[in-house]
């Protein structure tokens, strides 16, 4: 018998949730077979559907089940999925698929950055893998670079627009000069946005992500709560027309800096100009810059959510785990606990809208690298030279402390 009619070996596979990922997940199983064989010599045959529906009469109405403990007991299944979102009881489940020596490959950035350091450890007991590519940039490959592309990389910084759906409301606010409410309800109304859209318009999404790209690139485990985060519902469209004028944007960044031993991370909007590589990613897309000490600048542009291209993520993981089926993958981070800077020592410009006339004062107090006035307005604005979060706050509060100057602080954005 020659190769070419030698039985090609089968692995069977379950996804965990059969939402929007879930789902394409199995459609890209099965759209893209013949790609997936060529990549692995085997089949990802997907053989259960793990959910509280039974979808009848769609394509895996045959394949659901209800009950975990199938999918435990088939000694078949070598890979399973998780795409269910949240961290309970998706860590319960993860966790059995583990401990019963099947590798997992997930989306869920919640279960990564809060549970991530326990699920890699038991990956690595078990010989099985704990994939994650698809948890922090969707469809941009930005895990697997990490540790595949750049080992031989001491990584400086990892900034990023992590998040869609913030990114498309503050371009509406840029390009037309929508306020944050209307540009909110259109994200909203073409389903960008929840209902409750708190966890994006927040910054927590975005924290989740950079604590997971923290802990990659530092190799300790990265405490999200510990990382200063601030969103974007206090910006305004009257932020962005000194913007324009001073040549910037606003863009939601979370950011890691890592100097030796000192590692400092954020989550906060920034005023940005066109010499950062981010200020053209515009809409839904995000975009994830990478600065290596050898490499310098590198950047990484695409679909950062999406039924298929995060489901794309999750098969790439599927796929390395059937081409290493017999041994952990060397990845992610150890129960050494990471130290995150105060924040009060970063640095930033910083963009200062006051009202009122006075600007020499604000000028004497604050320091000012730029002014700018918007026209009809009885305020103005300045752009700071580079100071800490510290200096900034003990200028501020100088500065409300001059005659006619109490509460004269309409806006304070950090700038580079």
């Amino acid at each position: 018998m020659d190769a070419a009619q030698k039985k090609t070996e089968t692995l069977d596979t379950a996804v965990m949730g059969y939402g929007t990922i879930g789902s394409g997940v199995a459609e890209i199983l099965e759209r893209n077979r013949q790609e997936i064989m060529k990549k692995t010599g085997k089949e990802l045959r997907l053989k259960y559907v793990l959910d509280l529906r039974d979808f009848p009469g769609s394509p895996v109405e045959k394949k659901v089940v209800h009950d975990l403990d199938i999918i435990l007991r088939d000694d078949d299944v070598k890979i399973v999925v998780e795409t269910m979102g949240g961290v309970h009881p998706a860590y319960e489940f993860v966790k059995a698929c583990l401990l019963a020596g099947k590798h997992v490959a997930t989306s869920n950035k919640a279960l990564v950055a809060a549970c991530g350091t326990e699920l890699l450890e038991i990956a690595r007991e078990k010989q099985v893998n704990f994939l994650f590519e698809a948890s922090t940039g969707g469809g941009i490959p930005i895990i697997r670079t990490l540790y595949r592309c750049l080992p031989g990389e001491e990584i400086q910084e990892i900034t990023g627009i992590l998040n869609g759906t913030t990114n498309y409301i503050l371009t509406k606010m840029d390009r037309f000069g929508e306020t944050f409410e209307t540009a909110l309800k259109e994200a909203q109304d073409l389903g960008y946005a929840e209902r409750n859209p708190e966890a994006d318009v927040e910054g927590h999404d975005t924290c989740r992500k950079l604590a997971i790209l923290t802990a990659m690139a530092t190799g300790k485990e990265t405490d999200y709560q510990e990382i200063r985060t601030e969103g974007i519902t206090e910006i305004t469209d009257i932020d962005f027309k000194y913007a324009e004028k001073l040549g910037k944007s606003i863009k939601l960044l979370g950011s890691v800096r890592i100097e030796k031993e000192k590692v400092s991370a954020f989550v906060a909007p920034v005023m940005i100009g066109p010499e950062n590589p981010l200020f053209s990613v515009n809409d839904v897309y995000n975009g994830i810059m990478v600065k290596g000490n050898m490499l310098g600048v590198s950047m990484f542009f695409g679909s950062g959510a999406g039924k298929l291209p995060t489901a794309s993520a999750v098969v790439a993981d599927m796929i390395e785990a059937a081409q290493f089926c017999n041994e952990n993958i060397p990845l992610g981070w150890t129960k050494e606990k990471q130290d995150i800077a105060a924040f009060e020592e970063t640095v930033f410009s910083y963009f200062v809208r006051i009202a009122g006339e006075d600007m020499q004062t604000a000028i004497e107090v604050m320091g000012a690298e730029e002014t700018v006035r918007l026209d009809n307005l009885s305020e103005f604005a300045l752009l700071t030279g580079p100071m800490t979060e510290r200096e900034f706050n003990r200028r501020k509060e100088g500065l409300l402390k001059k005659p006619g100057m109490d509460g004269a602080v309409i806006q304070a954005i950090r700038a580079e």
